[in-house]
């Protein structure tokens, strides 16, 4: 799909008014009823009059606002339950998220006759593909277990009437670009009804949506005003001795396009950069301690947007214009209360969305605290990940990203790769050796992820090189 955005981002062509629950027909009425919904929810009043219309539409929505219900209700007027074919398809980026659609896909659905699979890896295929077989109408799923299931024919997308995008930014940051666009290989010629949601639209999402929507128009469901220039302003408590480890546990979850890190000294800069550079990311810092070739070098590569982390002061990093960057994050406060808004401004530009993200101690909650009443920010608290939370996500990363890598292999690479079999056995048996196990992952992961940042293309690749996505602009979101 080679369309642009027919209308710029912000207010829909020709906008339609909120809705109530009442205002919708007695069958989603009752299948509200059936998810126990008591009234619509403003993200539900706001679209669901814009998708009950069939138009394509990308939206920005925060997880846990209601969404799910948005793209669920109006699936009930266009799906023909007599028919057992796949007819909606929802991609989704965790096996997590896959089985909470699924769960109230099933309450809003109830006994109209539609039936709801969830697929994704990490299990076995053995009840997905019956529940494929005999006929599942909605598919919920991660978008290279999807992809596994068309390989293996277990169903089509021929009859298919609705795509959703679900969590957008997320499957981006997960490294699911490339079996997107090759789940897009499977799609009938025919115009579909198509949505995206994303909880913010940095410039790597708005390229997406350009690439999988025709026809599409943007609605901003986080906020009252319809803006697709919005900076998320968040913040996390982290004990001051384990503020660098903090960083990192937040980086690896969040798992950012690009990002500058401001620190208030030069040697907190130095510091950080280390301990980035140690784990493995594709850092580097600015400060008045730089020779000129050294600044010059780091500066180059922000100029061509091949630096993943820039580590800076305000005074070192003012006058820079870092493009398409994602994520802003405070590693401390500043010192003086404005150049917060100069350190959050450089993220959310040029018609899109961004993070700016806060880690404060207790004492440094104070300065946070001033900075919201000064310049009237309304700062969103998140609990910072903790080591459970990186390990759950790296596992489904890295499990994703080695299911892609086997489905590249051809007979003859499969047949070599069974040598291997009995040792791979006997590895995972003993304790002992899970040790090798693991360094062989942990070197997997940090090659294919924190490779440095490839330039980004001007065009998107068109759909029928969608197989060797490496050379396009979108390699870096292979290795998310």
């Amino acid at each position: 799909m080679k369309d642009t955005l027919t209308s710029s981002p912000g207010e829909p062509r020709n906008p339609l008014s909120d809705i109530t629950l009442e205002d919708l027909p007695k069958p989603l009425r009752e299948a509200a009823a059936r998810a126990g919904w008591t009234s619509l929810v403003p993200v539900q009043a706001r679209a669901l009059p814009y998708l009950l219309a069939g138009r394509n539409m990308m939206l920005q929505a925060r997880t846990g606002s209601g969404k799910t219900g948005v793209f669920l209700l109006p699936m009930l007027t266009r799906l023909d339950p007599s028919r057992p074919v796949c007819q909606a398809l929802i991609l989704v980026p965790t096996r997590e998220l896959a089985r909470q659609v699924w769960q109230e896909a099933k309450k809003i659905c109830g006994d109209t006759g539609l039936r709801t699979v969830a697929v994704y890896g990490g299990v076995g295929y053995g009840a997905q593909m019956s529940n494929l077989k005999a006929g599942a109408h909605i598919v919920i799923g991660t978008p290279g277990r999807v992809l596994d299931h068309l390989l293996k024919r277990t169903f089509s997308l021929e009859q298919l009437k609705t795509m959703v995008y679900d969590e957008a930014d997320r499957m981006l940051s997960m490294g699911f670009y490339p079996d997107m666009r090759e789940v897009q290989r499977y799609l009938p010629r025919r115009p579909l009804h198509t949505c995206m949601f994303s909880a913010t639209f940095p410039d790597s999402v708005l390229r997406t949506a350009q690439e999988f929507i025709r026809d599409g128009e943007f609605l901003n469901l986080s906020t009252d005003h319809i803006n697709v220039t919005e900076t998320e302003d968040v913040f996390y408590i982290v004990p001051g001795m384990d503020k660098d480890r903090s960083l990192v546990r937040l980086i690896e979850v969040e798992n950012p396009t690009s990002a500058i890190i401001f620190c208030n000294t030069k040697a907190r800069v130095h510091y950080i950069s280390v301990v980035l550079q140690r784990f493995g990311y594709d850092a580097d810092e600015l400060s008045a301690d730089l020779s000129q070739t050294d600044r010059e070098r780091v500066l180059d590569r922000v100029r061509q947007g091949t630096l993943r982390f820039l580590v800076a002061t305000d005074v070192a990093a003012r006058g820079l214009d870092i493009p398409a960057l994602s994520h802003v994050i405070q590693y401390e406060p500043p010192d003086e209360l404005e150049a917060y808004i100069h350190r959050a401004g450089r993220t959310g530009r040029a018609g899109a969305s961004g993070v700016a993200i806060s880690l404060v101690n207790r004492l440094e909650k104070y300065t946070l605290n001033k900075i919201a009443k000064t310049y009237s920010i309304p700062f969103e608290e998140r609990p910072i990940p903790s080591d459970a939370d990186v390990a759950a996500v790296v596992a489904e990363r890295t499990t994703a990203l080695l299911e892609a890598r086997l489905r590249e292999r051809d007979k003859l690479q499969s047949e070599r790769s069974r040598r291997f079999t009995p040792l791979a056995r006997s590895l995972s048996e003993s304790e002992e050796e899970l040790p090798i196990i693991t360094m062989l992952l942990d070197d997997y992961y940090q090659q294919t992820l924190h490779a440095p940042l490839a330039l980004p293309s001007s065009q998107s690749a068109p759909a029928e090189k969608a197989k060797k996505p490496e050379k396009s602009g979108w390699s870096r979101s292979r290795r998310r």
